[in-house]
């Protein structure tokens, strides 16, 4: 064939083809038009899942009669007008060619009165021909009968209650991001849902749940001209699907590899297995820093210093992440002390009510000694907490606490105020699995081992940078192993001894442990061993300090934590108290478990019916 000349309406239709996928694609280009409009009440209603029909009526600023001819020509936009304007884009649509796509494929009008004009005109797509129409203000979009002119395209649509669910998730995006515009949709004359303006909170709230902000953690982060806004879901919310992950830049939500990854490697210490975090975050910065014009449908887009931007959202979320509520504010100030570019200040909500303090914790409470019971627990020091109180603080003793327990008296006050430690106290241990400790606000009821593995796991990582502090073994422990374990501990011989293991052949299938690092002296050394040289077999030593490093000290995490059945002290369990409230991710283990839940008494009082 001769090179030709495309017809108008066949370039139109190839352009549907990129633009509009199906009846929410439509719906996506329509709504980011009221947006940009100014509108302040937008009216979505849906025939058929949208098929039959989508009508958007806004409010916004509304387009005059002389333009109304030009809003349905390819490449026609109010939007840009220059290169530079196209590289500063601050609108949801900027391309042009989105009306004239969906009017090639469907019966299309639009009625409008803008600003000042004495009434309201209305256009059909075909014919082109403009009508007095009645409309108070803003205007309307109503796209009919979806590919009737293009019925193989129409064959590849899914049932109504598919179109509606992707029309939906479109809806809600749009209203996660705005939610100043008082915004409803209705389908087949049914409303799913009226949402009047309102806060960002109150947005999350009526579209995510009362469940998710429950679990979420407020982030909020500012480091030169990047800013990270909204809600991370902690890990007990995790899904098993990413149906509610919204991430938006500049006010539009995108789905961006860059931006994926950096959040996944910020849950990687909480969050394992298949399941994935939910969170509504909006990264906001200079629009000549990101390009959005690399995609028809303008959901991927480009950061011009893609490096900056992950490392920003990893760090933001991992400093909203690793505050504890176990610890309240003091893990917070400590992590942002420890981080290397602590502009950013993030946001906590705190799962339980009391104080929140503005210094660590551990430096206004100095707790009775219990050295030697907390060296039988957690075989280590924690040298970077105060060995005696301020002097211009009282001293709340555990010992004023211990004999009501043992007596079977009612227990004293616990001390109020910045004092009052947010776990509060130990009460008693129940089938050896779980603590019961009592708080200024109810009960507090923590998984003894999961606690317990995140606070070694916390510790070890830093066995890979630093020295650790080793236990030589008064007698080795030596057992028989395979093949494949002797082979393994040869091969890793040295990253073994960086880590405090020194272990050598003691026969010709049997390995000898003569030393371990001390955070583990505790822990049952065989089936550590065994456990870390087989982590070890799956992957090359390069690794492990990379991609794969956080997985083998969680093992070893597991492995050295108290087990269940094992009989605590008062002593001992405040002391894995007060170590909760000193450690980051405090809240669940290396498997994202929680590790703690706390029952308010208005919480027993309603469960009892006291009061009624």
């Amino acid at each position: 064939m001769a090179i030709q000349l495309l017809p108008d309406h066949l370039i139109n239709q190839i352009a549907a083809g990129e633009v509009v996928e199906r009846p929410a694609s439509v719906l996506k280009e329509v709504l980011e038009n009221a947006m940009d409009a100014g509108s302040t009440v937008v009216e979505v209603q849906l025939e058929q899942g949208g098929v039959r029909r989508i009508r958007v009526a806004d409010d916004g600023c509304g387009i005059p009669k002389e333009e109304l001819p030009l809003a349905l020509e390819r490449h026609a936009t109010s939007k840009i007008g220059s290169l530079d304007d196209l590289e500063h884009v601050g609108t949801m649509g900027f391309r042009g060619e989105a009306l004239a796509a969906i009017a090639a494929v469907s019966r299309m009008s639009i009625t409008s009165r803008a600003d000042g004009a004495p009434h309201a005109w209305r256009i059909d797509a075909d014919p082109r021909e403009l009508a007095p129409a009645a409309l108070n203000h803003g205007s309307v979009v109503d796209v009919a009968d979806l590919y009737f002119n293009t019925p193989a395209r129409r064959k590849f649509l899914k049932s109504e209650g598919t179109e509606f669910a992707h029309c939906d998730d479109v809806f809600r995006r749009v209203a996660l991001a705005r939610p100043d515009v008082a915004m409803q949709l209705s389908h087949n004359g049914r409303v799913s849902h009226r949402l009047p303006s309102g806060t960002k909170e109150a947005r999350v709230r009526a579209l995510l749940g009362d469940d998710f902000l429950a679990a979420a953690r407020l982030v909020e982060a500012e480091s030169g001209l990047l800013r990270l806004t909204g809600y991370a879901s902690l890990p007990a919310y995790s899904r098993s699907n990413r149906d509610a992950q919204f991430f938006y830049v500049n006010g539009r939500f995108v789905r961006d590899k860059l931006v994926t990854h950096a959040i996944r490697e910020a849950y990687a210490d909480i969050l394992h297995g298949s399941r994935h975090p939910a969170y509504v975050l909006f990264l906001e910065l200079d629009p000549y820093g990101v390009d959005v014009n690399v995609h028809p449908a303008k959901i991927e887009v480009r950061f011009r210093d893609s490096r900056a931007v992950h490392q920003f959202v990893y760090h933001a979320l991992t400093r909203a992440l690793a505050a504890s509520g176990a610890g309240g504010a003091a893990a917070t100030v400590e992590a942002a002390a420890q981080q290397p570019d602590a502009t950013a200040q993030s946001g906590v909500r705190y799962p339980y009510p009391g104080p929140q303090t503005t210094q660590p914790y551990q430096s206004r409470l100095a707790m009775e000694p219990v050295s030697r019971a907390y060296f039988d627990f957690a075989a280590s020091a924690r040298p970077d907490l105060p060995a005696s109180p301020r002097v211009d603080e009282p001293r709340p003793s555990l010992s004023a606490f211990q004999p009501a327990l043992a007596t079977g008296q009612d227990s004293p006050a616990l001390p109020t105020g910045d004092l009052a430690p947010p776990l509060g106290y130990a009460l008693a241990q129940l089938h050896g699995v779980y603590i019961l400790a009592q708080n200024e606000s109810g009960l507090i009821l923590v998984d003894m081992h999961a606690a317990h593995e995140r606070i070694l796991y916390e510790r070890l990582k830093t066995l890979l940078d630093g020295t650790p502090g080793v236990q030589r073994l008064l007698i080795p422990a030596v057992f028989g192993v395979g093949p494949k374990d002797m082979a393994s501990a040869e091969e890793h011989a040295e990253l073994l001894a960086r880590m405090g293991f020194e272990i050598g052949p003691a026969g010709p299938q049997e390995l000898a442990v003569r030393s371990v690092p001390a955070l583990l002296a505790r822990a049952p050394v065989s089936e550590l061993v065994r456990a870390l040289l087989a982590e070890l077999r799956d992957y090359p030593a390069s690794e492990v300090v990379t991609a794969r490093r956080n997985e083998l000290l969680a093992t070893m995490a597991c492995h050295g934590a108290v087990r269940a059945n094992r009989s605590l002290t008062i002593p001992e369990m405040n002391a894995l108290l007060r170590e909760m409230e000193a450690t980051e991710r405090a809240d669940q283990c290396n498997h994202g478990r929680p590790t703690w839940t706390a029952l308010s008494m208005a919480d027993l009082d309603k469960l009892f019916l006291r009061g009624r």
